[in-house]
């Protein structure tokens, strides 16, 4: 189990970022005390708009940075104690947009590359390669320098790069942004095959259709903090509404009217 507790991380802001927020505040809280846990065979999705936190949440839990308060658990193990000999990112995986491929490598080269980091032997790496590339199709590209792949074979190829190691903990930043139709299904129906399998994975989009097909619960954040957790059902029910979006749109609603400020 992923246990987030209690997890706040606030940043310092230049001038030309308080000019973008509008703010004369010099520091902006990206996330607010935030707290949920995923249990194993389970994808849980952080929604919300731009900003509103998610990337950061996922970034403290993938240990890029560390909150100023709360803190991770991978089971009952502090991510901050596992962290210091280097154990913890070898139960995770984190993919990001801001992965950038060597565009002069080759998806072999940077599979086998990404594998030795990890510690693993040249028979592993080379299942696992087997394994993630059947899958994604990327054989036929495995001697093709990336700069030649097309968008959807990039992000293809970023996908199997992060699960080189087949982490327990997969958390992927907004995982169909900017695909085609196609590329898109096929990186969702592995998310529903990862889970199957019993991984740990937590999802951020701003997609609502995405959101509710994807994700077994879904944990809406606006402004940093967490506003309400639930399986869909749960959300449609407390915000007697029948799509996901109304839902969203409700209670981003109610959190700019409690602090009074514009929708």
């Amino acid at each position: 189990m992923l246990k987030v507790k209690n997890v706040t991380k606030t940043f310092r802001l230049s001038k030309k970022q308080m000019k973008l927020e509008n703010t004369t505040n010099h520091h902006k809280i990206a996330a607010n005390d935030v707290s949920f846990e995923v249990e194993p065979g389970e994808i849980f999705g952080l929604l919300g708009p731009n900003g509103a936190g998610k990337t950061t949440i996922l970034r403290c839990i993938s240990t890029l940075i560390k909150p100023d308060s709360g803190d991770v658990l991978i089971g009952d193990e502090m991510i901050s104690a596992v962290n210091e000999d280097n154990k913890a990112r070898g139960y995770l995986s984190f993919l990001t947009s801001e992965l950038k491929l060597e565009d002069h490598f080759t998806p072999n080269y940077l599979f086998n590359f990404f594998g030795r980091l990890y510690g693993l032997d040249d028979e592993t790496i080379e299942k696992n390669k087997q394994k993630l590339f059947n899958q994604f199709g990327i054989n036929e590209f495995a001697e093709v320098k990336v700069s030649q792949l097309s968008t959807g074979m990039k992000q293809k190829i970023s996908i199997a790069v992060s699960l080189v190691h087949d982490p327990e903990i997969i958390i992927f930043d907004e995982p169909t942004n900017g695909l085609d139709v196609l590329t898109a299904k096929t990186v969702t129906d592995y998310l529903f095959q990862l889970r199957n399998e019993g991984k740990t994975i937590i999802v951020s989009t701003h997609i609502m259709n995405l959101a509710a097909k994807l994700c077994d619960r879904i944990g809406i954040i606006i402004d940093g903090k967490l506003r309400m957790v639930g399986t869909l059902d749960e959300i449609l029910k407390s915000t007697n509404t029948t799509d996901l979006e109304d839902a969203f749109f409700i209670i981003f609603k109610q959190v700019k009217e409690e602090e009074g400020g514009a929708l």
